[in-house]
């Protein structure tokens, strides 16, 4: 049975989360820890704002410390939804989001996000963190056959617009709402595809999709009180700074070389889960 009705209680140096479910869980997160858990979001905003792929750093790093898999989702939800607030303000600023198609996006992203994140919620928790591994290297493997992936730009189509607008907010959002890593690539690559937008505006105007997916999301999981809130808001605020440094230093670094770094440390996370989550269970 999923954790549920988690309280929070700062004493001393420790941070003890008590599960008031029948299955009774305690978690506690010391500095160091909390540290770590900023540390993966600086790292994880820095490498989205080059490369995306944020949510293959964060979920991970939140499980290997110990925190329940749904509350590791929805206080992830949080922290990369106002982390991306950057980016955004970024994109709007240029004039790189697409606005005609904002509203019908963002309804349908919350709408695909909520039903997404209460899907997970009707799976147990020792079972939802088994999912996540599994569908962490899934989730890699897609990103990576379609991120070269490019076509032309040309002029929105005008046939089944707004039905493509729709089906791409509510479905990918689903996915972002049950797992969520990838989800900012798949809603770019998707307006890039089918609505033939250029590379830089779709990923302009996935940002206002993906951050309105992930809020649905976390008030979904905040319903269930799947999320801790002191992790998230530090968390929130090393993504805000990771997003910005990111995007200073994205001409020197570039997006490959901080792709392959990024699947390195994958790996190395991916071994530890799996080890956590199949072996030592």
């Amino acid at each position: 049975m999923r954790q549920k009705n988690f309280q929070a209680h700062f004493t001393g140096k420790i941070f003890v989360y008590n599960s008031l479910s029948k299955r009774t869980n305690k978690m506690e997160l010391t500095f160091g820890i909390l540290l770590f858990c900023i540390a993966a979001f600086f790292v994880a905003g820095f490498i989205d704002s080059i490369a995306g792929g944020a949510g293959f750093v964060t979920a991970p790093s939140l499980l290997l410390v110990g925190m329940p898999p749904h509350m590791a989702l929805g206080t992830g939800k949080l922290a990369t939804s106002i982390g991306s607030l950057v980016a955004l303000w970024t994109f709007w600023r240029g004039g790189l989001i697409l606005m005609k198609i904002v509203p019908i996006g963002i309804l349908s992203s919350m709408i695909g996000a909520s039903l997404g994140a209460y899907c997970a919620l009707q799976i147990a928790s020792a079972t939802m963190g088994k999912v996540i591994v599994v569908m962490l290297p899934l989730g890699i493997l897609f990103t990576i056959l379609t991120g070269g992936f490019k076509l032309d730009e040309g002029e929105l189509p005008k046939k089944f617009f707004w039905t493509k607008v729709t089906l791409i907010g509510l479905l990918i959002g689903f996915y972002e709402g049950f797992f969520g890593p990838g989800a900012g690539t798949f809603f770019l690559i998707a307006l890039h595809v089918f609505l033939r937008m250029g590379m830089v505006q779709a990923s302009g105007t996935a940002k206002a999709f993906n951050i309105a997916a992930n809020f649905a999301a976390f008030c979904t999981f905040a319903t269930g009180d799947c999320v801790s809130y002191q992790v998230a808001i530090p968390c929130a605020i090393a993504s805000m700074i990771g997003n910005r440094v990111g995007a200073y230093y994205a001409i020197k670094i570039g997006g490959k070389f901080v792709r392959n770094i990024l699947y390195v440390v994958l790996a190395v996370l991916m071994v530890s889960l799996v080890y956590r989550f199949f072996i030592a269970s």
